[in-house]
This record gives structure tokens, sequence and C-alpha cells, in this order.
């Protein structure tokens, strides 16, 4: 029997992680809020997650600290215990995601349909989205959308920044044209050579960009940065490390493009409208590229992956190994970023 969603009035959202997914499921959430104006929405999210979206409007959020280990899931509890939801949207694949939702209380427990509800998910819910054979994982979080109702699917983003991000950032940016280099993945493997960023550095400068670093502050970011910038003979303007997730966004909002392997400020600038060039090897840029500019991505997955799997592949398969990255050449991203400058000049 089908379930009636028109009458919802709150509902429950737990998606803890990563950026990249977050960035995505805000497109959702938005479709969600545009057909429901007046649901009560509240999100269960991640500690850094939050940092990015906290100033998104209509939403309680309710942060997972997953860094506190056991006691992260009786403070949900503790959180949440005087609130009991018409719909939880279940849009996590994890068993940390799975054991958080049974700290929340809801009526109808929306999850992935039997393919992917994977680590136990479809044990704690008991309403399934439509299945789908290739999604891109945004496609795939807008079928929560469409399993309550929603019509309108067009994913649209509005993350708002604090106006002094904005300045920040215009400050930083000024009158230049600027491409941003956001090189490093959560994984070192998943990283492009820094000698090769950096010649696709040059022939940017060489067409009269600015170019700026962008990244976290871990070791291994700075590293990776400092590596990129001795190999060129220009000098590059290094924000790694000194930037907040918002400052970042309104970075990558006013840069002309954006370079990077599948990491979130990625996914961060696509909500942006700003063109970006993904390099992938070892996942399938199909289900995990920058959605709106899938065209620009340089991509070596499939030629991987037929190397590695025997017969059909699964379609979130992903690829092994330390040096897959080495395979994407630097003439092939010089030729996308060519591309994507003729076609911005021509709009």
């Amino acid at each position: 029997m089908k379930a009636d969603f028109s009458a919802i009035r709150s509902l429950c959202l737990l998606r803890l992680s990563a950026i990249g997914d977050v960035c995505h499921a805000v497109a959702m959430v938005q479709a969600i809020q545009k057909h429901y104006p007046d649901l009560a929405i509240t999100w269960v999210i991640g500690k850094v997650e939050y940092q990015l979206l906290k100033h998104l409007p209509g939403i309680e959020f309710v942060i997972f600290d997953k860094s506190k280990g056991w006691r992260s899931y009786t403070q949900l509890r503790s959180d949440l215990k005087s609130q009991r939801f018409d719909v939880l949207l279940h849009m996590q694949v994890a068993l940390r995601a799975t054991m958080a939702s049974l700290m929340i209380k809801a009526d109808v427990r929306v999850g992935f349909d039997k393919a992917r509800a994977k680590e136990g998910q479809w044990l704690v819910t008991n309403h399934a989205v439509e299945p789908l054979a290739t999604p891109h994982v945004l496609d795939g979080f807008m079928g929560f959308a469409k399993a309550i109702g929603v019509t309108d699917l067009t994913p649209r983003w509005d993350i708002p920044v604090p106006q002094s991000d904005t300045d920040f950032a215009s400050q930083l940016i000024g009158d230049a044209k600027v491409m941003v280099i956001c090189a490093a993945a959560s994984k070192a493997e998943r990283n492009w050579l820094p000698e090769r960023y950096a010649a696709a550095a040059d022939y940017a400068i060489s067409q009269g960009y600015k170019v700026m670093l962008c990244g976290g502050p871990t070791v291994l970011e700075k590293n990776l940065a400092d590596v990129i910038q001795s190999h060129s003979q220009h000098t590059f303007d290094n924000q790694v490390g000194k930037t907040s997730l918002t400052q970042l966004l309104a970075l990558l909002k006013q840069a002309c493009f954006v370079l990077a392997p599948d990491t979130g400020p990625l996914h961060m600038a696509v909500t942006q409208g700003t063109p970006v060039i993904g390099l992938y090897a070892h996942s399938n840029p199909g289900r995990t590229g920058p959605y709106c500019y899938r065209d620009y991505t340089v991509s070596v997955y499939q030629e991987v992956v037929a190397q590695q799997v025997d017969g059909d592949v699964k379609w979130g398969k992903r690829a092994k190994g330390e040096h897959l990255m080495a395979m994407i050449e630097t003439d092939d991203v010089i030729k996308s970023m060519k591309k994507l400058i003729e076609d911005n000049e021509q709009d």
C-alpha cells in the first residue's frame, strides 16, 4: 500500500557525512522545502558538515559527533527524546548511521531500495525509494524527495554564507580571473601528481588566470600544496588551511573554474554554479562526478576498472591501486581546460 505524504508536518533527515554528499543532500532537501513550505525539518548531521550548512534556512540541525564514540548515540537520543517525526529519511548506508537511526522516533522510515540498503539499513526502515540502476549520487538522493511526493526534482542550491565571508573572498580575488585548485582528496592515492597540477596551473597563468590553491588544514594538504608550488616558475596564492568552509564556499563561488579530484570542494563548487574539471581514476564519475559539469571531467576509471574486473562492472565499483591517478595525462587536463575556457568566453 502506497503511503500518503500530503499531510506530513515533521521530517527528520539522517545524512551525517561527507561534504560532497551533504552538498547533494542540500538540493534534495530544498526541493522538499519548495514542495512543502510549512514542513518542519530536522537534519541529523556530522560536526564538520554542519559548519558548511549551518546557515541553511528552515532547518533545525542536530549534530552527531562521531568522535565521542558510543556517547554520540546517547547524546543523539537525548537531543531527540521529546520528538517523534512523521517521516525519517534514512539517507546514509553505514553501520554508524543505522545505529544512529535507532535513536530517532518516526512513523515512516524511508531507506534505499533493497539493492542499496546495506549495512543493516533495511532492518530499520519500513519504506523504500524506487530502485535506480545507474544513478548519480544526487539522483539517488532525489529519490527520497520523490518518495514523499515531491514532483520537481530539478537540482537547485541556495547555501547562504555570511557577508563577511563573501567580503573575504572578494578581497582575495579582486578583479582577477581565478582558477582554484583543490588538490587533495580524503585519501592520498586519489590525488593527482603535484608536478602535473603545477603544469596545469602554469597553463592557466599563460591564459591570464590567477591560480589559488585551496584546501583543509591537514599536514597532507599543506605539504601537497608546497610541492605543487615547488614545481612551478610562478607564485600561487596558497590559501590551503587558511579558510573556513563558508569562506572556501565564497571563494569557489567567485572563481572562474575549479580543478580537483573526487573531493568535497569539487561538489561545493557545483552548488555555486562554478564550472569544475574533475579528475577521476578510482570512482565512477557517472556516479560521483561534478553533477552539472561532467562534460569537463578527465577520467581513466573505465580503462582501469576494465583491467581489474572480468565481465560486468557494478555501477558503484571502486578501482583499487595506489598509482592510478598517474594515468591521467597533463595534456588531457589542459585540453579540458581549453574547452572550458572557450565555453565560458562564449557565454
